[in-house]
């Protein structure tokens, strides 16, 4: 069951994306970069998370391309209806992933860390 439920998530992220990317004609997307970054679905395949990345100059405008794609939800699980071969589509409910942003406050903070080289600590 486990491995039907990753098949699910693997195929929807990758149309999921595509809808985004080549469907929406919606201005309010902005020059920003929408991807999917994770598709997480209940074992009853009735509601699926979808975690979005989005590249963008500002926070307003990546603020705006992430309600673009909710309310462009009933649009895109419609796409979806066409394009995955599944019985039951989950109900999609779409999230901000912020892990890449946490990565770098993270990798910044170690940056700022004086640590002596090794050699040093020796003598």
């Amino acid at each position: 069951m486990k491995i039907r439920i990753e098949r699910v998530n693997s195929e929807l992220q990758k149309q999921i994306s595509a809808v985004i990317a080549h469907d929406i004609k919606d201005p309010r997307l902005g020059t920003g970069l929408v991807g999917v970054t994770k598709v997480s679905t209940t074992p009853d395949l009735k509601h699926a998370k979808v975690y979005l990345s989005v590249y963008a100059k500002t926070e307003e405008e990546r603020s705006a391309a992430v309600e673009t794609v909710r309310r462009s939800k009933n649009f895109i699980r419609n796409r979806l209806k066409e394009l995955v071969q599944i019985r039951l589509l989950p109900e999609l409910h779409f999230e901000l992933d912020t892990s890449v942003d946490y990565g770098i406050r993270i990798d910044n903070l170690l940056k700022t860390i004086d640590i002596p080289p090794a050699d040093e600590e020796e003598k």
